[in-house]
């Protein structure tokens, strides 16, 4: 792959100017806001989508975002990934011919759930691109505190603005690496366009997370390949369906040394006893 456009990159904040009222008075200050950037990505000349993102490591999120959709499965389909961060434009030249048929992209799949009268839906590409984790990971409780500890304390970038999601893949004793972005789905491509390039492993990983845990990124896990995710908020009831069928721990409110196992409880050590 070519070297992208705009070495030095595009700020992901900026001071901006706020009136501030404490209930009794006002005051003036500056603020760090987080930046909106818009990237149209191209596939063989094909335009397939417009991401609003953070303009930081977009290589990693166009590679991440066509390996979720089912475009790619492998980083040695990719013939050439251009970025222009100036126009706003990624250009991906792929070996061969790929699976790309805009028509599926907004098109909701509906299936029964486990076969308990249940049904779920989901976006007809999710379907065929997320799929059952046998990972045999296991945490003990203290790793699962302490890996949502690490990812806090190593954002950065919400510290900065509180206007970003953050996502992490890691062993279970320590952070390989995390992405940060203003769309949640986003920081999720990151990291898994960073698995890619690098061809990490991705057996014994964990997915730590610092928003709720949505339908969205419970599927971009499983279509990262990853048996185990660790939330800060809370789930929602598609979302703990779709781990029950996708054989994925789902961990929700990791706060304050305290967590809610929801789902496949084997993975936590003592859970499985309650």
């Amino acid at each position: 792959m070519s070297t992208p456009e705009g070495a030095g990159g595009l700020p992901v904040s900026s001071d901006r100017p706020l009136w501030h009222y404490d209930g009794q008075s006002w005051s003036k200050h500056t603020d760090q806001v987080a930046t909106e950037y818009a990237l149209t990505v191209y596939v063989n000349d094909q335009e397939m989508a417009t991401v609003v993102c953070t303009p930081e490591h977009m290589e990693d999120l166009v590679l991440g975002f066509l390996a979720s959709e089912g475009v790619i499965r492998h980083l040695d389909q990719v013939l050439d990934l251009q970025v222009s961060r100036w126009r706003g434009v990624a250009r991906v030249r792929t070996q061969g011919k790929v699976n790309f048929n805009q028509a599926f992209y907004n098109k909701r799949y509906l299936t029964s759930c486990c076969g308990k009268g249940r049904q779920m839906f989901y976006y007809y590409n999710d379907a065929h691109t997320a799929k059952r984790v046998d990972d045999p990971v296991r945490l003990q409780p203290h790793q699962v505190v302490r890996l949502m500890d690490q990812m806090e304390a190593a954002a950065d970038l919400w510290k900065q603005t509180a206007g970003v999601h953050t996502a992490s893949l890691c062993t279970p004793d320590e952070i390989l690496v995390s992405r940060a972005d203003i769309g949640r789905h986003n920081a999720l491509d990151k990291v898994y366009g960073y698995v890619l390039r690098h061809r990490l492993p991705l057996a014994d990983r964990v997915i730590v997370f610092s928003g709720r845990l949505s339908s969205e990124v419970l599927l971009k896990v499983a279509k990262i390949g990853v048996g185990m995710v660790l939330a800060k908020s809370a789930p929602t009831a598609l979302a703990l369906d779709i781990a029950e069928v996708l054989n994925i721990t789902a961990i929700g409110f990791v706060r304050r040394g305290s967590f809610h196992v929801y789902t496949h409880p084997w993975r936590v050590i003592g859970a499985e006893q309650r």
